[in-house]
């Protein structure tokens, strides 16, 4: 499964060159993430009452052509790799069909209690597989 989510760059995100500051990405991602997750069926904030917390592990993006105030991007988040410790989720930013930029991120299951690792199998079955069947590599 994939999701769409849109993004207007702002003012705030460029920089003197006029084009998409590269340290906005990773806010855009966390965005689009947060987007995709609740439409799997369930939100961040319900996933850590429910003790379960993503902290980011790995980062990773590829620029391939600037964004520039104004434009109205498409970033599209999918599943790309899950195992029961961790998940990763891959990212195209997209402008007018054309890839903007792709990254990555990836992210461990831990308790919000003690913040050691978790098998989400185990203590959150029902999203596991729910994260498995929408999975794309």
């Amino acid at each position: 499964m994939r999701h769409e989510t849109k993004i207007t760059a702002r003012y705030a995100e460029t920089d003197q060159m006029g084009i998409i500051h590269h340290s906005v990405y990773p806010i855009w991602f966390e965005a689009a993430r947060t987007e995709f997750i609740k439409s799997a069926g369930i939100t961040y904030s319900q996933l850590e009452k429910d003790g379960i917390m993503l902290p980011l592990s790995e980062l990773g993006c590829r620029y391939i052509a600037p964004v520039h105030y104004e434009d109205e991007v498409i970033v599209e988040t999918r599943v790309t790799k899950i195992s029961f410790a961790k998940i990763t989720f891959g990212y195209r930013v997209l402008l007018g069909g054309n890839v903007m930029s792709e990254g990555f991120t990836t992210h461990g299951f831990v308790s919000s209690r003690t913040f050691r690792p978790v098998s989400l199998k185990k203590v959150f079955p029902a999203f596991y597989e729910t994260l498995v069947n929408i999975r794309e590599d």
